[in-house]
């Protein structure tokens, strides 16, 4: 019987990894590196993530996502943002951290929003629509998050685009940063297809403040 369950299991995974790298192909259509050249749409959503490293250095991606995210606002490509991020603990808030460097950057802080239950990206994505009524809106990420968070939104019946923050080559926390991701890939496959998995939380709606 052990036997018979591993070779399923060992089926199941090369399914998986089939099935993440047609859609990670399929999708790159969608992610725009120019900011010339992305169209315009009425919000962004930026993913979230720790803006130190555990050793306390900063952590790039997440500088590149605020840069990125900043570069959209200033090039009227967007006219909202909704910051979505874990704040599991009162210690650990990538939510508010994001809202704040963004307004140091230079966004209006009334036309940024705070999704504090993004503890993860199927989470983000699923509450972009449910939460904040965002369908039609730009995802913020370095390209190989983007992947799987546009997968999510496709699975979702949403018609979200991404714009690639700047991504980090070559470094230790960049290649752990792309195998965990690999997983993830997988990860969010099974979520859509075979477990079905929603968000930990839902809750009222929230309604976005747009620029005029």
């Amino acid at each position: 019987m052990n036997k018979y369950l591993k070779l399923f299991s060992v089926f199941i995974l090369f399914v998986c990894i089939f099935k993440v790298s047609s859609f990670a192909s399929s999708i790159e259509s969608s992610i725009y590196h120019d900011i010339k050249k992305i169209p315009k749409k009425r919000a962004a959503l930026v993913l979230g993530t720790s803006k130190y490293l555990k050793g306390g250095g900063k952590n790039y991606f997440y500088t590149y996502r605020i840069r990125a995210a900043t570069a959209l606002w200033k090039a009227r490509k967007i006219d909202a943002i909704v910051v979505s991020g874990d704040n599991s603990t009162k210690y650990y808030d990538e939510t508010t951290t994001m809202y704040k460097d963004l307004i140091k950057a230079g966004v209006p802080s009334k036309y940024i929003t705070k999704d504090h239950a993004g503890l993860r990206t199927l989470d983000s994505v699923v509450r972009a629509e449910a939460i904040f009524d965002l369908e039609d809106y730009i995802i913020v990420s370095q390209e190989f998050h983007l992947k799987r968070a546009l997968y999510i939104a496709y699975q979702k019946g949403q018609k979200a685009i991404g714009f690639a923050a700047k991504d980090i080559k070559d470094t230790p926390t960049a290649k752990k940063m792309e195998a965990r991701e690999f997983l993830a890939g997988i990860k969010a496959f099974l979520d859509v297809k075979v477990l079905m998995t929603e968000p930990k939380f839902y809750g009222e709606k929230v309604k976005v403040r747009y620029r005029n």
